[in-house]
């Protein structure tokens, strides 16, 4: 069976698309620690981010940096911050959050609530930025 990631990218689920390649699949969080919060996923359905090959986990690192560039230009931060959990969906994935202090990237503080026009404007904003 298909992962819910996987889903997204064959479009049988709906998404806010960022950016996508022939690799490659950038879709906002629908529930974000902040703003911009984005997840980063290789369209190869494979569980660990470890578990990616080299060319694979490479890849996926240059995507999202240009990614995390558009954040920054998008969203009012210090920085874009990185984490690799793993542990929600069985299909590797990076976070890209926001961040403005250590805090930030703490996933034990609650999720914002965002409108499908808030997340949509904001998915505008950093595809304007790409």
């Amino acid at each position: 069976m298909s992962t819910l990631f996987t889903r997204i990218i064959k479009g049988e689920l709906p998404s806010y698309k960022i950016a996508e390649d022939d690799n490659y699949f950038a879709f906002l969080d629908i529930y974000p620690l902040a703003k911009g919060h984005t997840l980063v996923i290789p369209k190869k359905e494979i569980d660990y981010i470890f578990d990616l090959d080299d060319e694979t986990l490479a890849g996926i690192n240059v995507f999202a940096k240009g990614i995390a560039k558009a954040i920054e230009k998008s969203v009012p931060c210090r920085r874009v911050g990185i984490a690799v959990l793993g542990l929600e969906i069985p299909h590797a994935h990076i976070h890209l959050i926001p961040i403005n202090k250590l805090e930030d990237i703490n996933f034990g503080r609650p999720k914002l609530k965002l409108s499908e026009k808030e997340l949509d404007d904001i998915a505008g904003k950093i595809r304007n930025n790409l």
